[in-house]
């Protein structure tokens, strides 16, 4: 499926500890391979610049990473994009730049369509995107790589007061429904089948959708589009979709404005990235499960983000452009994706193509940017060997 780029607080009941799942068992000794890697090689609106002051899977362990000496002379990269990479690049921005004192790395969060529109457009050293180039992007800008850093997933919350810390069941034709506004209503029987013995209300549903050219858009409409073949004749997928006209339906801006949109609309729905967990759970609001492909309802875990992705690996291709969605599996999460670095192949000049490719080798490491010390943060999970040989396939082509 091709990507489109643009041109780019009600009350709400407290959640149960239980609904905090995302801590991941050490594999301290996985990471120890490459101890010595680290020295050696060593968006929205919102942003950040900073200068110098996860564990991998039990199922597959992280390659280490090709070591590149850093430049010696200043260097500043910038990066825009994904939102839902945003809390990231924020956490390896100082990380990074406190081991090399001549490299600043300015971060924003500006939507993964600005990220591709700006990686292509050189004005940016790193467009973070949570979807995968289009032909159309690279018929255009050929020289465009897109390298996977790691895997995420998407949450689907509700403000639905009195239920919240319910986990209601919502298939992709019910969420389809939502959003092209044939189901209007909580109590909608479409929705009653699957909650079986929940008191749903009777109230209007408020669904919110993204404004910004946004690969959380691209991903949970190729969700819709996977799972119901009349979204995907009608409305289809991208980071930028004609959403159809619902009433009561908003938009918001970022995965902050998702968050805040629907911390202000009691009965409203939305598509958040799950870097955004901390904020949904402090935030009260409810969490669906999500009906995967086997027909099973399933909650974005570790456990079921690592099923889903065991299913890809083997058929992602060397440029990594790839869908992650709606994966086979009994406990496959049906929501996932990789998240991309949208760079430039051919750099401005040689020192800025050398920071460039340190960086994202350093964010590969696994006691660099991959350790769970990051990760974790924002409840991502690792690549494993045979993608991180492909992303470091990817980085090596870079020259200035």
């Amino acid at each position: 499926m091709d990507v489109t780029t643009p041109q780019d607080p009600a009350a709400v009941q407290p959640m149960p500890p239980a609904r905090r799942r995302f801590a991941r068992p050490m594999a301290a000794a996985a990471a120890a391979v490459s101890a010595g890697l680290l020295l050696a090689a060593c968006s929205s609106t919102t942003s950040s610049s900073t200068t110098a002051a996860k564990a991998p899977s039990t199922t597959a362990a992280p390659a280490a990473p090709s070591i590149i000496a850093p430049p010696t002379s200043t260097v500043a990269l910038t990066e825009t994009g994904s939102t839902l990479l945003y809390p990231l690049f924020q956490k390896w921005s100082p990380a990074y730049t406190g081991l090399h004192s001549n490299i600043t790395i300015q971060t924003a969060g500006t939507g993964s369509g600005t990220g591709i529109s700006q990686a292509a457009a050189g004005t940016v050293s790193i467009g973070a995107s949570d979807a995968y180039l289009s032909s159309t992007n690279l018929a255009k800008t050929p020289t465009l790589l897109n390298i996977p850093l790691a895997i995420s997933a998407q949450q689907i919350n509700y403000n639905l007061p009195g239920l919240n810390d319910q986990h209601l069941k919502l298939s992709g034709p019910v969420l389809a429904g939502i959003y092209n506004g044939k189901i209007t209503t909580w109590n909608d029987p479409a929705i009653a089948a699957l909650n079986p013995g929940v008191n749903l209300p009777s109230q209007t549903i408020i669904p919110v959708h993204r404004t910004d050219g946004s690969g959380d858009t691209f991903i949970f409409t190729q969700y819709l589009s996977d799972s119901t073949p009349a979204w995907s004749s009608s409305v289809g997928s991208g980071v930028s979709v004609s959403w159809p006209a619902v009433q009561g339906g908003i938009g918001a801006e970022g995965n902050p404005g998702m968050v805040q949109a629907l911390q202000q609309n009691p009965y409203s729905i939305a598509y958040v990235g799950v870097s955004w967990l901390d904020q949904t759970d402090k935030a009260g609001l409810g969490e669906a499960q999500v009906e995967n492909k086997a027909g099973n309802f399933v909650m974005p875990t570790p456990e079921t983000i690592q099923a889903a992705a065991q299913q890809g690996f083997g058929s992602t291709p060397p440029d990594e452009r790839i869908s992650l969605i709606f994966e086979p599996g009994a406990s496959s999460y049906p929501i996932i994706n990789y998240e991309y670095a949208i760079v430039q192949s051919k750099q401005p000049n040689p020192a800025m193509a050398q920071a460039l490719k340190t960086f994202l080798s350093w964010a590969l490491d696994p006691n660099g940017g991959e350790a769970a010390s990051y990760l974790d943060k924002v409840h991502f999970q690792p690549l494993p060997k045979s993608i991180i040989k492909l992303s470091q396939a990817q980085i090596d082509k870079i020259s200035g």
